[in-house]
């Protein structure tokens, strides 16, 4: 018998960067499918998908502002890296039979439909899985703002932030040995306790409008339809 899921509409955050695979740049078709599997799963079990994905694993803006480059401009150049990342993944998804469409925060008529909060719900109640694209539509906001902008205007349940580790830990596994994993934690003590899962405006406005950050590995397969009916690795940021 399928498990019912938890929740009945959710954003996943993936990041640019998880779809490199093991190259040092662009995208690794074979992870973007699996990606794009994990998302038909959880469409499988009656869960409606919107997804933000980062630009990283292309072009980053901050790059630009650290080596002494205008910040705008390097914005701008990000947000162009997710909407390929985007049309990426929605070819993996159409692939799998799995209806999608992306919306951008920047007019490109040519390639994809402009963001509207009224045609994202429409395309939701319709069954689409919705990639957001182009982040906020402007400069100093990361794509962690935009997936929670995106899913406070849709009215998510959750925000699922696929990440290189399985949860929020209370120092970089990968650096600390002895960091502790979280298996709950309030959105007020990511803040205070400084724990970079996302950038601080993204945690803010989650909390703001009651939605649960879910923080889980990218790379598990499988991962994402666990959770989704109360299995799998993750921390839950909640603050009920």
């Amino acid at each position: 018998m399928t498990k019912k899921p938890l929740y009945r509409r959710v954003v996943l955050k993936a990041s640019g960067e998880a779809l490199m695979g093991d190259q040092h740049f662009g995208i690794d078709v074979s992870v973007v499918d699996r990606i794009a599997s994990d998302i038909a799963e959880a469409r499988a079990l009656g869960v409606e998908v919107g997804v933000v994905i980062g630009g990283g694993n292309i072009f980053r803006g901050v790059a630009v502002a650290s080596k002494g480059g205008d910040r705008v401009t390097g914005d701008h150049m990000g947000m162009l890296a997710t909407v390929i990342n985007s049309l990426a993944l929605r070819t993996s998804l159409v692939k799998l039979g799995v209806d999608a469409v992306v919306l951008s925060a920047i007019a490109m008529p040519e390639l994809c439909e402009s963001f509207s909060q009224r045609q994202a719900t429409a395309y939701m109640n319709q069954g689409k899985v919705v990639i957001f694209a182009g982040g906020t539509g402007n400069p100093f906001f990361t794509t962690d703002s935009a997936a929670a902008l995106r899913a406070a205007e849709i009215g998510a349940d959750a925000l699922f932030k696929g990440t290189q580790v399985d949860g929020v830990y209370s120092a970089d596994p990968k650096v600390d040995r002895s960091a502790v994993r979280y298996s709950r934690i309030s959105h007020a003590d990511v803040i205070n306790q400084g724990l970079s899962i996302m950038d601080t405006a993204a945690i803010a406005l989650a909390r703001e409008n009651n939605i649960p950050i879910i923080v889980y590995s990218i790379h598990e397969k499988g991962g994402f339809g666990e959770i989704l009916t109360g299995g799998g690795h993750c921390t839950i940021v909640a603050d009920t």
